[in-house]
This record gives structure tokens, C-alpha cells and sequence, in this order.
């Protein structure tokens, strides 16, 4: 009996051992594999790829981004103030959203732990000179950005519910696949962007982040990480599960507020240290061409390092490129494919030149670094190097700043990542699974919240660099498109061509749109206008725009004006 028994464990112990053993192997097996893949979507060939990707598109839409800035600024986060259409909400049997919203839900998922930990990592990896160069990936991001916003409301489709779909698995599948030869090849594409977004929706978009929120919020306010995974999991599930325009309305309110907060913290320690802001930028633009090393090393490894993490924290950051902020985008209730790629250049603008841009200016003014020669002066590294650096201005209350920055940033990105991961499924599987995908997202909330997940973290990290390659072909294979659309938005708005708009890719919803759009508000030329002018009116200039409001004649309503209308003209073309 005794013998059985023993014979039992050793047994027991034989098949634990291997089932460890095999376990083990499979995790070095795994990591190993996705070191290399990683190495290669995030290493120099993909760099090349994303940077390269973003100048084509500069060239061939002629340097949209600075050729036309005052333009879209003011026809972006300008038209907020001026126009209500940008912010107004959409009819409750409408299931698109404003272009507000749609704005506020691709930031609350693009402003996230890369606009604090990212830029330490930089600086810490490439030293100052790195952030140089995330603002070169970043200019020429608002392009790439811009051609996928572009590109996404030219093919996107209604789904079973009449809500807008769109994103590179729509324009990889309907534009890459119509060209000759390429119908396969397009399909094919489409289904690995969706499955690499939907696998990254989980660890990037999801755990990782919740993650993050836990630890910081632990180690700030002794909060324990599982009632903050039953706390964002109950969250998640009252906004996730209510659907895009839940969500787009949590986030349309958040976003703003979290921005404007952490702003106003970042630009408070910044002008404290007003006199070290000269130095500062000294600092970046000597590393970024190797008239310093990083870190104090030799001189070419650092500005080599300094480009490298440059531009893969940029990348990270406003995720130009990845083709993931455009399912989003293209739910806007906007008809014009340019009027959304503009808030895709903003995007880009507002994350890195902006937001980035700050933190890395919190960072380098705070007696931390080095800006003679880029050595750090403290070991802290990460989210805890910028909660030092507010420390200087805010004291104690520094590091939990940064706490709850973390929580807003973080817990938006997962509000955002919900509705790509929603929209890649939906594509895979249909409108009607796409609650079951959901239903799992807000499971793994819980999930992120207790549990280690550095595999999980870099199994994301590569998932969301393999988005990048399927997307960037179909941009790069519908450059053509990008430029004939923005050419005629700029033979339309500037010089008053009256030429068929670009709005849809497919016929019936362009003859959707053009049918909404009202026959008086086309534009016309100066000569055409002239013509159509009456005679009683005044030039009324409101919000930097002009508009011709005609007086009454007392025997009826002007000619051109409906019956029971307002009085006012076309528009006229851009000057």
C-alpha cells in the first residue's frame, strides 16, 4: 500500500514537473519569439516604415500640416468656439456622433501613460535630444494621421444597427481590393489588422492600463489594487456596454477636463522654473544632433539612441500610423473627408507638440538631468521621475498629481480602446457578437488590475507595432486617393470650383449625402455670386467668416431665399 502510494507521488511529482517544465519552455519559447518580431515592427525597418510613410504623404498632399496651418487650427479646435455644428450633439435615431466627440474619444485613447511614463522613457533611454525627434515623427504623423482620417470616412460602410463603420480593415478590404490584382491580397490584410487590433485592444488597450492605474494608485493613496479593479471593472461596464455614444458622451466631458488639469500642473512647474527653459531646449536640440551623447556616452551611439526612442516613444504616443484613432473618427457625422483628416492633424498636434512636449519640459527644468551633457542626476525612472519633478513646485502632493493624471489618462485610453476592439470584432464576426466582445473587454478590467503582466505588457506592445504594417500598406497603396480627395476639397473650398465632391466611395452614400446637403449652401464662384447677389444687403463678418444677410423687400422674400427660410447666401469659396 505504502508502495502505491509512493509510486503515487513520485508520479504526481514527474507530471508537475513536467507540466512546469513544459510551461516554462513555452514562456522563454514565447517571449523569445515576440523579442524578435518586436524587434523588427518596432526597430529599424518599421521606423523607416512609419517615418517614410508620413513624408509620401506630406509630398503628395503638398505639406497639408503647414501649407494650410492657420486653416485647419481654426477650423478644428477654432470652430468649437465659433461653429455649434462641431459640437453639437446628434439626433437620438442618428447613431453618429459629433465631430467633438469623435475627437475627444480618438484623445481619450491616444493621451494616455505614453504622455507621462513614455517621455521619461525617452529621456531617461535617448536623453534630451529624444524629444527632438518625437516631434519630427510627430509633424510628419499629422499626415499619416490626416490620410487615414481621409481615407476612413471615404469607405466606410452602415452597419446592421445604421451605425458608421470604417478603418483600415474597411479601406485595406474595399480600397487596396479594388485595385487589379489586389482583391485577395486586401482581404487577407484587413483580417490581420483586425485581429491585431482586437488582441491588442486586450493588453495595450486594456490591462496594461488598468494595471498602471492600480499600481500608481496603491503606492499614492494605499488603495488596494482589487477594489480598484471592482471600482473601473463596475465603471467599464456602465459606459462600455451602453455603446459608442455612451461612451463618446463620457468622454467629450472627461478628456477636456483631464487635459486642462494636468496643463495647468505641467505649465505651473515649468514657469517656475522659467530660467532653466533656454537651456532646456539647448539640451534637446545639441542631443538631437549628436553636439552631445546621451547619457553622457560616446557621441553617435547618442544621437543614434536619440533618434530610436525618438521616434518609438512618438509613435507610442499619438499612434499616427497604427491605424487605430480612425474607427473612431470615422463614426463622425461629418461628410467632408478632409474636415475629419484636419481633426487628425489636431490629434496628433495636441498629444505630442503639445501635451509631450510639456512633460518632457517638467522633466529637463527640474534639476534632474543633466543639460550639459544628458547624464540623469536620480534613479527614479518612469511615471515616479515626473512625480519628482512636480514635487519641486507641489511637494508632496506631486507624486499623487501624477497619480491621478495616470487614473484620467490611463482609464480614458480604455474607454477608447473599447470602441477599436469593438469595431475589429464587429468586423470579423458581426454587429450582433460585437456585445460579447464587450462583455469579456469589461472582464479584463478586473483582470488587469491583479495580476503581473510584463508578457502581457510586451505581447500588447508587439500586437499593437503588427496594426502598423497591414495599415501602413493600404496608405501608403491609397496615396493616390488621399491626394485626388484633398484635391478637390481645395479646388471646392479655396478657389470656388464647382466640382463634384469626394465624399463617399460608394455610390449610394455619396447620393445620401449629397441629397442632405442643401442646394444654397454648394459653393460658387465670385462670378456666380455676383450674379445671384440682391440688391437690399449688408455684409455682416461674424467668427471670421462672411455672410451676406439680405433686407426684406417689402413685396416678398429675395430671389434664391426658400419661402419660410433665412435670408442668407452661399457660401462663398475659401480666400
Amino acid at each position: 500500500m505504502r508502495e502505491a502510494a509512493f509510486c503515487g507521488q513520485s508520479l504526481w511529482r514527474s507530471v508537475r514537473f513536467l507540466f512546469c517544465r513544459g510551461g516554462t519552455i513555452m514562456l522563454e519559447t514565447i517571449t523569445s519569439v515576440n523579442g524578435v518580431v518586436n524587434g523588427i515592427v518596432w526597430g529599424p525597418v518599421g521606423l523607416a516604415l512609419l517615418f517614410g510613410t508620413g513624408f509620401v504623404m506630406s509630398v503628395r498632399t503638398g505639406f497639408f500640416q503647414f501649407g494650410h496651418f492657420r486653416y485647419w487650427l481654426r477650423n478644428t479646435i477654432g470652430a468649437i468656439f465659433t461653429d455649434r455644428d462641431i459640437t453639437a450633439h446628434t439626433e437620438k435615431n442618428d447613431k453618429a456622433i459629433s465631430q467633438f466627440q469623435s475627437l475627444c474619444t480618438a484623445l481619450a485613447a491616444t493621451i494616455g501613460t505614453g504622455n507621462i511614463v513614455g517621455v521619461a522613457t525617452a529621456i531617461l533611454s535617448g536623453g534630451p535630444g529624444a524629444i527632438f525627434w518625437m516631434w519630427a515623427m510627430a509633424i510628419l504623423g499629422m499626415m499619416t494621421n490626416y490620410s487615414e482620417n481621409v481615407l476612413g470616412i471615404f469607405y466606410r460602410r452602415k452597419n446592421a444597427d445604421g451605425e458608421w463603420s470604417g478603418g483600415a480593415m474597411y479601406y485595406l478590404a474595399d480600397g487596396l481590393g479594388s485595385k487589379r490584382g489586389c482583391k485577395k491580397l486586401g482581404r487577407v490584410l484587413a483580417v490581420l489588422f483586425a485581429c491585431f487590433c482586437v488582441l491588442a485592444s486586450f493588453g495595450i488597450g486594456n490591462m496594461s492600463q488598468i494595471n498602471s492605474i492600480a499600481g500608481n494608485m496603491n503606492a499614492a493613496f494605499q488603495v488596494p489594487n482589487l477594489l480598484t479593479g471592482i471600482l473601473l471593472a463596475v465603471l467599464s461596464a456602465l459606459v462600455i456596454l451602453g455603446g459608442l455614444k455612451r461612451v463618446a458622451a463620457v468622454t467629450e466631458k472627461v478628456v477636456p477636463l483631464m487635459a486642462l488639469f494636468y496643463i495647468l500642473g505641467a505649465l505651473t512647474v515649468v514657469l517656475t522654473h522659467i530660467t532653466a527653459i533656454p537651456a532646456a531646449f539647448a539640451a534637446i536640440f545639441k542631443g538631437a544632433f549628436a553636439m552631445q551623447a546621451a547619457g553622457g556616452g560616446v557621441l553617435g551611439y547618442g544621437v543614434s539612441r536619440a533618434i530610436t526612442w525618438g521616434f518609438k516613444r512618438g509613435a507610442f504616443s499619438n499612434e499616427a500610423g497604427l491605424g487605430s484613432s480612425v474607427m473612431v473618427h470615422a463614426s463622425s457625422n461629418v461628410k467632408e473627408p478632409v474636415q475629419q483628416g484636419m481633426w487628425g492633424i489636431f490629434e496628433v498636434f495636441a498629444d505630442t507638440i503639445v501635451v509631450c512636449t510639456l512633460t518632457a519640459l517638467v522633466i529637463l527644468t527640474s534639476g534632474f538631468v543633466d543639460l550639459n551633457t544628458g547624464r540623469m542626476l536620480t534613479e527614479v525612472q518612469g511615471s515616479a521621475l515626473v512625480g519628482e519633478a512636480f514635487s519641486t513646485v507641489f511637494g508632496s502632493f506631486g507624486p499623487r498629481f501624477i497619480a491621478v493624471s495616470i487614473l484620467l489618462f490611463a482609464y480614458s485610453t480604455v474607454l477608447g480602446w473599447s470602441h477599436y476592439g469593438t469595431k475589429a470584432f464587429e468586423y470579423l464576426f458581426g454587429t450582433k457578437a460585437s456585445m460579447g466582445y464587450q462583455v469579456v473587454f469589461v472582464a479584463m478590467v478586473l483582470v488587469g488590475a491583479t495580476m503581473k503582466l510584463d508578457l502581457a505588457w510586451d505581447l500588447s506592445d508587439t500586437f499593437n507595432g503588427l496594426m502598423m504594417l497591414p495599415n501602413l500598406i493600404g496608405v501608403l497603396s491609397l496615396s493616390g486617393t488621399v491626394a485626388a480627395i484633398t484635391r478637390n476639397y481645395v479646388d471646392r473650398r479655396f478657389h470656388g470650383k464647382r466640382v463634384e465632391p469626394m465624399w463617399s466611395a460608394f455610390a449610394e452614400y455619396q447620393k445620401e449625402e449629397e441629397a442632405e446637403e442643401a442646394p444654397w449652401t454648394k459653393p460658387q464662384t465670385n462670378k456666380e455670386r455676383k450674379k445671384t447677389r440682391p440688391s437690399p444687403g449688408r455684409l455682416c463678418r461674424r467668427a471670421g467668416s462672411c455672410h451676406l444677410f439680405l433686407v426684406r423687400a417689402a413685396q416678398g422674400c429675395a430671389p434664391g431665399v426658400p419661402p419660410g427660410g433665412d435670408a442668407r447666401l452661399p457660401k462663398g469659396p475659401v480666400q
